[in-house]
């Protein structure tokens, strides 16, 4: 019953998501658009959750407390990750999240500082250099 219910959370998010991004604009760039890329996303998404809804786990097994507690740390850093964008520019909040979604895997600390440097570095001149997509390179007062 809980795939079921997953699917059908994860579906109307979707819809949700598919119909917002309907109204994205942008005055440059892209010939198809902004809501292009989300849209996908979420259709691919819609469609995933139909197959939870339609066969969902025969036989599911409850997960421990600790893989519980783990999934709601990888949110917070997730949504931490998203309200540090801005004030703190994306390669240093891209680092921080990187950083802390390595150690919550079971990462070496230098090992995940390591990562999370060359991610954020690497996926700011990927967006920004290559891309052509602006991102925010320092924290919000001083850039």
């Amino acid at each position: 019953m809980i795939d079921r219910i997953a699917g059908a959370v994860i579906f109307m998010i979707s819809a949700a998501a598919f119909w917002v991004a309907r109204d994205y604009e942008a005055s440059f760039g892209d010939p198809l658009g902004p809501a292009i890329f989300p849209q996908m996303v979420a259709a691919a998404a819609a469609i995933l959750s139909i197959g939870l809804i339609l066969r969902p786990d025969p036989n599911p097994k409850a997960q421990p407390l600790h893989a519980f507690i783990r999934q709601a740390m990888t949110l917070g850093v997730l949504i931490g990750y998203v309200l540090l964008l801005e004030p703190l520019g994306f390669p240093l909040s891209t680092m921080i999240g990187t950083t802390c979604l390595a150690l919550l895997f079971g990462a070496e600390r230098i090992k995940a500082g390591l990562t999370g440097i060359a991610v954020g570095i690497s996926l700011y001149l990927i967006f920004d250099t290559v891309l052509g997509l602006p991102l925010p390179l320092a924290p919000a007062r001083f850039g």
